[in-house]
């Protein structure tokens, strides 16, 4: 047997020992002879270098040093989930689904939503080549070295499966492993790590990939993504995953119905407590891949799945005192600082009490005995008072009238919900506010600046709003404190970098209330320009889909403040981008202006995003669900019989994928 094949050989054994191991759990070789085994292989590699290979299991055990984690853009966004809290909120989503799709015949499945971070591996020909985490669901950081080191993720799946495809799903922590970790970290005198789920994301972005390795982490799979359309339901994607090595939870279940979906519902509620992970609710997903297709996305979520949360843990606690913090809108937030308790694997010392109406109706007072629980187990909040043991000199909060930073005095149009301080541009929170909103990955994505230099910035006086940034130099920022000559160089690299992020990034960067990243976009594909957004009138403004008053009149204050127009001027004199690129506007038209599509069914020239981009960049608007409103329907194979019926009853033209193509050439 040659040195190549004998690599080759013992990759192949080692590869099926580590399946058997960390994915079922069921150990063919000992500890000893495996070690033997990797000793061996690690030296015939290093005999015979040409034969490296990324995706050997020597590689496995760590040793890259990563610095700096390079940001990623995710090919297909990681969106999150709608969260529900009842079996109601579960029938009204089962009734949009159906009505969505124009049939009563669904099929579900029930996953076990395991508390951890979450990944997406990429697979090119068949292996692994990188890992990124999910960052803000467009783009995150990449940590493949240390992914490498969970055994429970195959390298090269073990036979016939996809070749160019992802994987997501969830690193956690199994809670005897944790247990361990701490157990060791007592015996060093250490401080114990608080939750499984924390140090698990925590130690996804550890620099040295050997101390991942020696983390009992593990990698939970629950979705396939790929072009490639070997399968038609989501159920059966990860049953193939499974076979070739993929650690698909075995609880995974298809049900016919949104009963069976109650009943694994109170099977697992009751159940979860003996599970070795942490889980805090169950996702449920249309089965057939198709039909995920026609339901598509709104702006943050899937319509085809959906996330059912378990009852929150609850605590009792005495409110110690009330504060406020303003946010970079100004905002003012009410929060309870609490006697510290535990509540869901955390220390919880503080509660948001959201506004002046919910402490209001709750009638919460400083020293009153209250019940805290976790929103979704993520944000602890206040939800009752005990009245039994209120203290007898108890006394009715009054709610902040001036601003806890500047003084300000505070204002509540009607109809806010909040209260809000006005000084916009004289308030030190909502300086650092805007100028980190600014900033952030989803707006200008500037490398090197992160929230903590920002108000370090701010108090140094060398920043008073976001165009300050433009003017910056590497020489006044060295002397900053833990500011090196490279950090302050990165910095103002990326600050000219960002000079090149689109108009609709930038707009949304502005930070002008209400307008969020989906309107942003609409906004800038309406207007071409912000000359044009702020010389638009108010019928002019919400003429524009989707812009209601409530949006129009807040950017018409922004275009008629003195200060914004000030700001837009000195962005423009810095070179940021604040009209549509001319690329950009090189493949739109206005061919399909006012027109109404809805896309539905499978199509072969161009898959359903390019579709609706084709449609969009051409002027025209796309709706998931067809009405009285809709122009024409782009038909490919599979449309549902049912959505065609109510397109011949309505008189809805049906087009094919061809005659749109043609319509657009």
């Amino acid at each position: 047997m040659t040195n190549q094949q004998k690599i080759a050989s013992l990759r192949s054994e080692l590869n099926t020992h580590n399946y058997n191991y960390y994915v079922l759990d069921n150990a063919t070789i000992s500890d000893y002879d495996f070690d033997i085994k990797l000793k061996e292989l690690e030296k015939l590699e290093s005999e015979n270098p040409e034969f490296f290979d990324a995706n050997s299991p020597t590689q496995r055990v760590g040793g890259t040093i990563t610095k700096n984690f390079n940001t990623v853009t995710h090919k297909n966004r990681m969106y999150s989930l709608s969260n529900s809290y009842s079996k109601e909120d579960l029938l009204d989503w089962e009734e949009r689904i159906q009505k969505g799709l124009g049939t009563t015949d669904v099929e579900y499945t029930c996953e076990l939503k395991f508390d951890g971070a979450s990944i997406n591996l990429t697979y090119e020909n068949g292996k692994f080549v990188k890992a990124v985490t999910r960052g803000d669901g467009f783009q995150g950081d990449e940590v493949t070295p240390n992914i490498k080191t969970i055994r429970s993720i195959p390298l090269i799946p073990n036979g016939d499966f996809l070749s160019d495809f992802q994987m997501r799903g969830e690193i956690i922590l199994p809670i005897d492993g944790f247990n361990k970790m701490n157990e060791e970290r007592v015996e060093n005198g250490e401080e114990e790590y608080r939750n499984p789920r924390n140090t698990a994301s925590g130690s996804l972005k550890l620099q040295d990939s050997t101390e991942v390795a020696k983390r009992p982490l593990d990698c939970l799979l629950y979705q396939v993504v790929t072009e490639e359309r070997k399968y038609k339901t989501h159920f059966e994607s990860l049953e193939n995953a499974r076979k070739v090595g993929f650690k698909v939870p075995e609880t995974i279940t298809l049900v016919k119905s949104i009963d069976q979906v109650f009943d694994f519902i109170t099977n697992w509620d009751a159940k979860r407590h003996d599970l070795p992970y942490e889980t805090d609710g169950v996702v449920i997903k249309v089965n057939n891949l198709h039909q995920q297709d026609e339901l598509g996305y709104t702006a943050k979520a899937p319509r085809w799945a959906i996330a059912y949360k378990f009852k929150a843990e609850q605590v009792s606690t005495v409110l110690n005192s009330i504060s406020y913090q303003v946010g970079r809108t100004g905002a003012i937030t009410p929060v309870a600082n609490l006697e510290p308790v535990q509540l869901a694997g955390t220390t919880v010392k503080r509660a948001s009490l959201h506004n002046a109406d919910q402490i209001a109706k709750l009638d919460i007072r400083v020293g009153d005995t209250v019940f805290v629980e976790k929103g979704g187990e993520i944000i602890p909040k206040i939800i009752a008072v005990d009245l039994t043991k209120r203290p007898e000199d108890s006394v009715p909060t009054i709610y902040a009238t001036n601003c806890p930073e500047c003084n300000t005095e505070l204002v509540r149009t009607e109809g806010d919900a909040k209260h809000y301080c006005p000084n916009e541009f004289g308030c030190a929170p909502q300086i650092t506010g805007r100028v980190q909103h600014f900033i952030s990955r989803k707006a200008m994505d500037i490398d090197g600046l992160g929230g903590e230099t920002v108000d370090l910035l701010r108090k140094e006086g060398l920043i008073q709003n976001y165009a300050d940034l433009y003017d910056l130099t590497v020489e006044q920022v060295i002397p900053l404190e833990r500011m090196a000559e490279k950090s302050a160089q990165n910095m103002i690299a990326g600050i000219i970098k960002s000079k090149e992020i689109p108009f609709e990034k930038v707009l949304f960067a502005l930070g002008i209330r209400f307008v969020g990243e989906t309107v942003a976009k609409k906004l800038a594909k309406h207007f071409k320009s912000i000359d044009n957004l702020m010389s638009a009138d108010l019928e002019t403004l919400i003429s524009v889909d989707e812009i209601g008053e409530r949006i129009a009149q807040s950017i018409l204050d922004f275009s008629s403040n003195l200060e914004s127009i000030q700001l837009i001027n000195r962005l423009k004199a810095s070179g940021v981008q604040l009209e549509v690129s001319a690329e950009s506007l090189e493949n739109q038209t206005n061919k399909l202006q006012g027109l109404i599509f809805v896309v539905s069914g499978v199509f072969y020239q161009m898959n359903r995003n390019e579709l609706k981009k084709a449609i969009e960049d051409n002027g025209g608007k796309v709706s998931s669900s067809i009405s009285k409103k809709t122009n024409f329907i782009v038909a490919g194979d599979n449309m549902g019989p049912s959505k065609l019926t109510k397109a011949e009853s309505l008189g809805i033209e049906i087009i094919s994928e061809q005659d749109f193509i043609d319509k657009i050439s």
